[in-house]
């Protein structure tokens, strides 16, 4: 039985080695990213506790709409992967061409939501059992900062279209280094901007909003510039412009494909910001420890993150290159991998669950009850990790609808009405509803190991 384990679930030296070279880059790029987020959140927690809110309540939203761009560019990506595990250039292109589209479109859908809806969307968060005062200041800093991310929202976009095609070809390096040196500016200037250094004014949370929307700029020119004087690397790029032109048969494909991946993510981030809502039920304290305990989780939770990511790369290369059986065994192993590598994660992250609080200039129960936040997510990563495994399995053989079903299903007809009954017909503290909603992930996890045990997602999309 040991063996027979060891066969299926435990690759070769060669096997990791491989997986380490891509997911690496991918992991450190990502880790770059949310540790921008991370120094960004504890220099605006250094001004105040109401800045650090009205930061938080907008970022909230940014999730929101970067994650539907994480689904538009996804939608394309799938077949991206597998016309790149073919060797089908132009097929790959028209990928890049459809995910331009797709993510101007959504940016521009934002700019207006965001622009012409700020006040209602932030006082969703607002609790009527805090103080005028306090109401009043969170959303006037969450307005300031808002207008000035909008900026930012088109550079972002171009540079996720380009990301995803570079790593879905291999290239995970050029992603990474372009947010590092994004990361640089943005550290370097929201010093200088928040604070006021170097002769500059002191900007409070429009510097913070300035020093991303710069970063935004700086990591989508690396990538770009990257792409298109590397042309033996990006053989899709050649031509790229000369027309936009997509096979209609293709273009319906990815429709088809991509718009429950569109529609999945933001329902789902859309869901969790739901979730966020009914915990500020229970006052702007709980606002503040869940930035606070969301900003440690989610630089943890990268490394998961970007597994599942990995695994969507390189079983959706197998299937398109028609290694059916092997793409069912690698992803096996990677499952488990996934999974052994986040228990590592999680056990790392508990220590730091009293530590990190502390670099916050707050109240001592928002510190309290961030570092009980923090621990309880840390007890429910591995199984956020394989339920996220088993979504990108899902994924990689383009199965969106089954892929909607799983991650949208479970989200709203689970998590958001034990949230919102609990929150707003029980007198629950805040503890144990956290608790109880963080990991209910369990349920999700026997979902995901039926429909990956079921072999629905091993499927070909480019053969002909």
């Amino acid at each position: 039985m040991s063996n027979n384990f060891t066969k299926k679930y435990i690759g070769n030296r060669t096997f990791y080695k491989s997986v380490l070279a891509m997911m690496i880059p991918m992991i450190l790029q990502n880790l770059v990213t949310n540790f921008v987020s991370l120094i960004d959140n504890i220099m605006v927690g250094q001004i105040g506790t109401m800045q650090m809110n009205g930061v938080s309540i907008v970022n909230q939203f940014m999730f929101v709409f970067n994650t539907a761009v994480f689904g538009a560019v996804s939608g394309a990506g799938i077949f991206g992967a597998q016309f790149f595990g073919k060797g089908d250039h132009e097929g790959h292109k028209y990928t890049v061409r459809f995910r331009m589209i797709v993510c101007i479109v959504l940016a521009v859908i934002a700019l207006i939501v965001f622009g012409l809806f700020d006040v209602q969307l932030i006082s969703l968060f607002l609790s009527k059992d805090d103080t005028p005062e306090e109401i009043n200041a969170t959303l006037d800093y969450g307005r300031e900062y808002m207008k000035i991310m909008l900026a930012g929202l088109i550079p972002f976009v171009i540079g996720q279209a380009y990301s995803s095609t570079v790593r879905e070809c291999g290239e995970t390096k050029i992603p990474m280094m372009a947010s590092m040196t994004a990361v640089i500016a943005n550290i370097f200037l929201d010093y200088v901007l928040i604070f006021g250094k170097f002769g500059f004014p002191e900007m409070q949370v429009r510097g913070a909003a300035i020093a991303t929307v710069v970063s935004k700029f700086i990591e989508m020119a690396f990538v770009v510039i990257w792409v298109h004087t590397h042309k033996e690397k990006n053989k899709y790029s050649v031509g790229l412009y000369k027309n936009f032109s997509i096979p209609a048969e293709l273009f319906v494909q990815m429709i088809k494909k991509g718009i429950p991946l569109v529609f999945n993510e933001f329902l789902w981030s859309l869901g969790m910001s739901i979730i966020a809502q009914c915990y500020s039920e229970r006052g702007l304290d709980v606002v503040a420890a869940r930035n606070i305990s969301g900003t440690m989780t989610n630089l943890f939770s990268t490394v998961y993150i970007q597994l599942g990511a990995c695994i969507g790369i390189i079983v959706g290369a197998k299937l398109g290159a028609n290694k059916l059986k092997d793409a069912r065994d690698t992803d096996n192993k990677l499952l488990f991998f996934s999974v052994v590598v986040t228990v590592i994660v999680a056990v790392l992250m508990l220590p730091v669950a009293h530590i990190f609080p502390l670099l916050y200039k707050t109240e001592a129960n928002i510190r309290e009850l961030a570092s009980y936040m923090i621990i309880i997510q840390a007890i429910a990563m591995p199984l956020c990790s394989y339920s996220n495994a088993c979504y990108f399995t899902l994924r990689s053989g383009g199965r969106t609808g089954v892929t909607f079903l799983f991650d949208f299903g479970y989200t709203w007809l689970i998590m958001i009405p034990l949230a919102y009954i609990s929150a707003h017909f029980t007198s629950m503290d805040i503890h144990p509803l956290f608790a109880m909603v963080t990991l209910s992930e369990f349920i999700k996890v026997i979902i995901g190991w039926f429909m990956v045990k079921s072999d629905i997602w091993i499927n070909n999309l480019v053969d002909n």
